[in-house]
């Protein structure tokens, strides 16, 4: 049996083995009280036999950490070995630290009102996240205030007309009271998005000069049961204690929508929770406390029919895309601080934005500022604005993509086809532009269209037109190629939805006549209809019928560009020549065009002669 030997060793011996790599394993040891501690080294040598080990000191002028960072420089493994008694004694002494400083964080903690929220931490959960806008003084703080005012809002005179009567029941409800009248206790702003709804509740509390706590619906919901219904409760008292004020709840069908009988949960999930709380606060509204609620959704069918019964939401109030004089209106508001050309006429520009919502018309004038000020501009010219238009239809100009010789003709044809097509159909727009400059992500070229005038209903001609007009860059590509490409794929697609919805939703199919084979679920998103149930006989025949109105679309579409074969090969050149073709040239080419006498038949019957 081997024994081991341990000698005593002067602290440089120590470091000398160090540097010279000798050194195997050290261990470490601090004994003594807190103040006459010292450090003790025990190190055992690579080459060292039977097991010996050396004993040494730790100079006071060294701490353990600085010989620790020198033992892993030198890689050589060290253990801390220190005395339990003096361990122990520190670990007291820092638990006593600790327990102090504990004690004194509660003792802060009560006397600053903190206990309530240790004790339950749903006390802040359930808070409502309601923003607040004071009007009515400028020391408020921490509250925003409303710049806003009906001068703002343009476009939407028969709302701002309903929303006055608000306005003027908080500035003089003395009147209505007087009489007996009460103030409708909700109302519901609905529209499509963009149209200004969030924007027309701020003009009322600008208005009325009252606050204003703005809140979104989702806001209110939490993966924590009863958060949400907590937080209805905490904005009405706020709202109580602020009155007379308004009550904003932006996209209400988030906690808004109908209660069914599908929910596997049996209907009382988190959401219903929060629903059923808003509805009894509304219920529990004193008519005249001077509390208004008015909220925003683009979805107002899907809401619960609690909601929108009278005593609720009673009042619904339209917030609809403008029309031609309302563009101007919202054109003039967004345009007043930046600096226009005289050239710009904004009558034309209103013209040219049919369908445009007024967040739409907003980022038009911002968008032909920034064009304005990237070419170095002092004013923003009409050729700004006229870009920024196809900017936002068309997508941003692709100069990079570089088309192909071959590429670049099918693309001139195509658009071409479309141009002479559109220009021959009945309630078509005019045709103002073609390019064969690539926008966007995939759009190689483009034709556009400007209404002369509003629209709100499409006759049955005009929607054949239509559907022949899109078909008509694909028919050029046969007529002149006798083949076709990928480009009108999306043409197909459209084309294709319009003939379904003149035999499924219009009624404009004689074999079935004026029924609905689809269900609209949503009047202001795009994406909101659903077919019936139905026998596999009846969607047969749908089918079929829509396959017959496309093919004698198309059928049109190419009889047109063979009766105009030389027009459609010199407007081609044109555009291959110039990438873009516009203004009187455009007119005076279109002009020469001539329809064929079965088109003027089939338009008119629906049948090809």
């Amino acid at each position: 049996m081997k024994t081991q030997t341990s000698s005593q060793s002067a602290y440089s011996t120590f470091l000398n083995d160090l540097n010279d790599q000798k050194v195997q394993q050290v261990f470490i040891k601090r004994v003594g009280g807190v103040s006459s501690q010292e450090t003790r080294l025990e190190y055992r040598l690579k080459m060292a036999l039977g097991g010996k080990r050396y004993f040494t000191q730790l100079p006071k002028t060294q701490t353990v950490d600085e010989l620790e960072a020198l033992l892993s420089r030198h890689q050589v493994q060290f253990t801390d070995l220190s005395d339990n008694a003096a361990n122990t004694a520190a670990s007291l002494v820092g638990l006593l630290l600790s327990t102090g400083a504990l004690v004194g964080a509660f003792a802060w903690l009560s006397k600053n009102g903190g206990m309530s929220s240790l004790n339950n931490p749903m006390d802040s959960t359930g808070k409502t996240k309601a923003r607040v806008y004071n009007n009515t003084n400028t020391s408020s703080k921490g509250k925003a205030k409303t710049t806003i005012t009906f001068a703002d809002v343009a476009g939407v005179d028969e709302a701002k007309q309903e929303l006055k009567e608000v306005v003027d029941f908080l500035k003089d409800g003395d009147k209505y009271r007087k009489i007996g009248a009460k103030m409708p206790k909700g109302v519901l702003l609905v529209g499509p998005p963009g149209t200004g709804k969030t924007l027309l509740a701020k003009a009322v509390a600008g208005e009325a000069n009252v606050p204003f706590l703005s809140v979104a619906a989702s806001e209110f919901v939490e993966m924590y049961v009863g958060v949400g219904a907590s937080r209805v409760r905490d904005l009405f008292n706020k709202a109580k204690k602020q009155a007379p004020c308004i009550v904003f709840i932006d996209e209400l069908d988030a906690i808004g929508k109908s209660r069914g009988g599908n929910n596997p949960n049996g209907g009382n999930d988190e959401r219903e929770q929060t629903l059923n709380q808003l509805l009894t606060e509304m219920d529990g509204f004193d008519g005249n406390a001077g509390v208004i609620l008015i909220a925003a959704t683009n979805r107002p069918e899907i809401l619960d029919p609690a909601l929108k019964r009278a005593g609720r939401f009673d009042r619904q109030v339209l917030v609809d895309r403008p029309d031609k004089s309302g563009r101007l209106e919202i054109l003039k508001v967004h345009s007043r601080h930046v600096l226009m050309s005289e050239d710009v006429d904004l009558e034309v520009l209103a013209a040219y934005t049919s369908g445009f919502a007024g967040a739409d018309l907003a980022n038009l004038i911002n968008e032909a500022a920034l064009l304005a000020a990237r070419n170095n501009r002092q004013a923003v010219m009409m050729a700004d604005v006229k870009e920024a238009i196809e900017r936002v239809v068309a997508g941003l100009e692709k100069r990079s993509r570089i088309l192909t010789p071959q590429e670049r003709k099918i693309v001139a044809y195509h658009e071409v086809g479309h141009a002479l097509v559109g220009a021959l159909m009945p309630g078509s727009n005019q045709v103002s532009k073609i390019s064969i400059v690539p926008r966007g992500k995939g759009a190689l070229g483009y034709t556009m269209q400007t209404p002369e005038a509003d629209r709100f209903l499409m006759l049955e001609d005009e929607l054949r037109g239509q559907i022949a007009t899109l078909l008509g860059g694909r028919a050029a590509e046969e007529v002149v190629f006798s083949k076709v490409s990928t480009g009108a794929s999306d043409d197909i697609q459209k084309a294709t939805d319009l003939a379904e919805k003149a035999i499924t939703q219009y009624g404009m199919s004689l074999d079935f006549g004026p029924i609905a084979f689809e269900k609209t679920q949503s009047q202001f998103l795009d994406n909101g209809s659903t077919r019936r149930a139905m026998g596999g006989e009846v969607a047969g025949k749908i089918d079929e019928l829509v396959k017959q109105s496309i093919h004698q679309a198309y059928d049109t579409a190419v009889a047109i560009l063979n009766l105009n074969r030389d027009l459609l090969e010199r407007m081609a050149q044109v555009l291959l020549d110039e990438e873009v073709l516009e203004g009187d040239r455009l007119k005076e080419l279109l002009a020469q065009a001539q329809m064929p006498v079965n088109t003027q038949i089939w338009l008119a019957t629906g049948q090809v002669a």
